[in-house]
This record gives structure tokens, C-alpha cells and sequence, in this order.
């Protein structure tokens, strides 16, 4: 259920979740932080996950990426009371059943500031996503701006619309629609400059197979189409 990537840091893989048709892969990851664990995007959580969880300690904090990462929220707070649940920008909005305790910007005043970094992308219409940086593993967390469909999940014209859409290509690469989506290429330039600048090893995604070498140039070539 949960596979370990390095030391204090673990993914697993969720179901799919399908929006208008299109099967989209899920995964989490759970890092262990000095005061308890960080769950990152959760996925849906049955007896199996939560007991592989609660074996590696006590659940403290929460985090939505993006605003569409919020299927399985409910179910962890309801699992976990005492966690504290973080909301990405746009997401108290959309969800405002939910109680959220506190606010994911680019400033270093979170209670995980020491072991992880984060930063904003900022600049989309769709959604503003909170890309996260493991020091220690040199993993860095991508929700929605990197995504590869399994085009055997596809028919149609659902299978025209995700390979128009670079959405199904050979490798992870940022959906066209998130591309022309940035209507302040600045202010993703200034993002994307800080996270190219991490020297990262991993990068982990929620709709892609995980690139476990060569992060860094992994995210540089990707995001290559923001550069230019």
C-alpha cells in the first residue's frame, strides 16, 4: 500500500478518479516530519492505507496542493480530527464545508518551513498549484502541472482531446489547457525559477509515474514551454 521512496518519505497510489469521462491516476505521499507526518493530496482512505499510516506515526498536517484536490478531504478529517487541514489558494472557496485551519502561501512560517519548501505557482486561471520540496529526499511534489494519462484508459474522442492536449504523451509534460491558462507568465517565471533551482532528485505527481533520477533537468526540460 505505501512504498517507501527514501528515508521518512512514502507514496501510494489511489484510485482513479474520473472528470467528464477522463480516467485521472491519483497518489499521495506521506513524509515524516520532526512532529509527526505530512500527508500530501490524499487519496481515498480505506482500513488498509490508514493502518500502514498509523504505524508510521501521528497524522499532523494536511495539505491540498491545488483547489481540485479535495475529493478525500473530508474522509481524513473525519479520520483524523487533530491534524490540521491546509487550504491551497481558491480552496476555502469551493470547499466551504470543510474547516480549514490554515493557508498555503510561499512564506517560510509553516509549521514544516525547516524540512520542507514550497512555492506558489502563481499566475493560472485554473488553479494556483503549491509545488512542495522534501529537503532531505530532494523530492519535489507536482499535482497538477505535470500529468500523463494512460492512453489505454482513453477511446474516443476522449483519446483525441487528452493527446491534443498533451495529456497522454510518452512522458509527463504540463496539460495545454494549464499552458495557456498563465495569464502572468512573470510571476510563473519567478516560480518556476525557484523551483528549478532546488536540487532536486525525485519528482513526485499525482497523475504520473514518479521520475526517480534527475529531477532537476526532469522539471527543466518540462517546463521548457514557460521559458521560451
Amino acid at each position: 500500500m505505501l512504498q517507501l521512496l527514501d528515508k521518512d518519505i512514502w507514496t501510494a497510489a489511489g484510485p482513479q478518479v474520473r472528470v467528464l469521462g477522463f480516467a485521472y491516476p491519483t497518489r499521495m505521499a506521506v513524509i515524516r516530519l520532526k512532529d509527526g507526518l505530512f500527508i500530501w493530496s490524499p487519496t481515498a482512505l480505506g482500513p488498509e492505507l490508514k493502518a500502514a499510516v498509523d504505524a508510521l506515526g501521528p497524522v499532523r498536517h494536511l495539505v491540498s496542493p491545488t483547489a481540485m484536490h479535495h475529493l478525500f478531504l473530508a474522509q481524513w478529517q473525519a479520520a483524523y480530527p487533530e491534524a490540521r487541514l491546509y487550504a491551497p489558494p481558491g480552496l476555502r472557496q469551493r470547499r466551504p464545508d470543510l474547516a480549514f485551519d490554515g493557508d498555503l502561501n510561499d512564506g517560510p512560517g509553516h509549521p514544516w518551513s525547516d524540512e520542507i519548501d514550497q512555492v506558489c505557482f502563481a499566475g493560472n486561471r485554473i488553479a494556483v498549484e503549491v509545488v512542495f520540496f522534501h529537503r532531505a529526499s530532494r523530492t519535489v511534489l507536482f499535482a497538477d502541472l505535470i500529468q500523463q494519462l494512460d492512453p489505454a484508459s482513453l477511446t474516443g474522442w476522449r483519446a483525441l482531446i487528452a493527446q491534443l492536449d498533451l495529456m497522454s504523451g510518452p512522458t509527463p509534460q504540463t496539460p495545454r489547457k494549464f499552458r495557456l491558462a498563465f495569464t502572468d507568465r512573470k510571476a510563473a517565471r519567478t516560480a518556476l525559477a525557484r523551483i528549478t533551482a532546488w536540487p532536486a532528485r525525485r519528482v513526485l505527481m499525482a497523475h504520473a509515474p514518479p521520475v526517480l533520477e534527475d529531477g532537476q533537468a526532469f522539471i527543466t526540460r518540462t517546463f521548457a514551454w514557460l521559458r521560451g
